[in-house]
């Protein structure tokens, strides 16, 4: 029987701390992924909105949006993946079935915030947040699903109450959130390492997650100094996909304003590279075999 994804991100966050998180837009971005060594990798729901649908990451996606993105990648790599569900999609019936739908396409776990249904990035300014009673029923209801379908299955609480209530406000709320069952926590956009400490001294036994995302509020803090204040797992979210932009750009504006990719090939994978990490040439010989079994008959 195959080991369940959550237990599999369990296991990786107590061998390794911190564990680094990596975001893998696609399919080809886990395998690269997974190839490197990653032993956990994450879709963030701005970077499904972006890519998968062009659309800015202010809620607007739905729960089959992310699930397509979910399935694809999963069937392409057994490291276990945290996938961001934004608010939850919906009431309680909604954020059962983002449950449901994330265990049976293969997740390990998911992360839902404190935000408001019309919520924006989290690091942005103008961010609203619900009540705790509010989150607390929203993380209620992700666990009653949990524990009927896979009790290892990661329920990650995010806060962004931060920016509306400090660090005290944040405190109190990430103690009901544990209280209400999540089995870790996401303090969104903080923006010094004594602040990741006061977390991890508040929760000792939970693991903390600190979002290192370029051109946020949060410095790019190293491994090193994150792990000295007491961080469980380190998200870089999007880092991957914003190098894929940027040269996605570069090779369009050489081609179109030099008439030719001449002076970017350098910076493209190679076609023989491309091959190795998709395996190619296994499913080649496999259908040089099936047609040449078809031919002796």
């Amino acid at each position: 029987m195959k080991q369940s994804a959550g237990k599999l991100l369990r296991n990786a966050w107590e061998a390794n701390k911190p564990l680094q998180v990596v975001g893998t837009i696609n399919a080809y971005s886990a395998i690269l992924a997974d190839k490197t060594g990653f032993q956990a990798i994450y879709l963030s729901g701005g970077g499904v909105a972006a890519a998968s649908y062009g659309l800015p990451d202010l809620g607007i996606t739905t729960i089959n949006d992310v699930i397509e993105d979910v399935r694809r990648i999963t069937r392409v790599t057994d490291v276990p993946l945290l996938v961001d569900v934004d608010t939850g999609f919906g009431g309680a019936f909604n954020i059962s079935r983002t449950v449901e739908e994330l265990i049976k396409a293969g997740a390990a776990g998911l992360h839902i915030e404190d935000q408001v249904a019309a919520k924006r990035c989290g690091h942005r300014p103008g961010k609203q947040i619900v009540t705790t009673e509010e989150m607390v029923d929203r993380i209620k209801a992700a666990t009653d699903m949990r524990d009927k379908l896979d009790p290892n299955f990661v329920i990650m609480a995010r806060t962004d109450a931060l920016a509306n209530e400090g660090m005290e406000g944040a405190l109190e709320r990430a103690h009901q959130y544990i209280d209400a069952g999540a089995d870790a926590l996401f303090p969104e956009a903080l923006t010094t390492l004594e602040q990741y400490q006061s977390f991890s001294d508040e929760f000792p036994d939970i693991p903390i997650l600190a979002n290192i995302t370029e051109f946020g509020k949060t410095p790019l803090f190293t491994k090193e100094e994150l792990s000295d204040v007491g961080v469980g797992l380190i998200l870089y979210p999007l880092s991957a996909f914003r190098a894929q932009a940027a040269a996605s750009l570069k090779v369009y504006n050489a081609i179109l304003n030099e008439g030719t990719q001449q002076s970017v090939v350098e910076i493209m994978q190679p076609r023989m590279e491309l091959y190795d990490y998709l395996n190619y040439h296994d499913f080649e010989q496999k259908l040089d075999k099936l047609f040449g079994e078809n031919k002796e008959k």
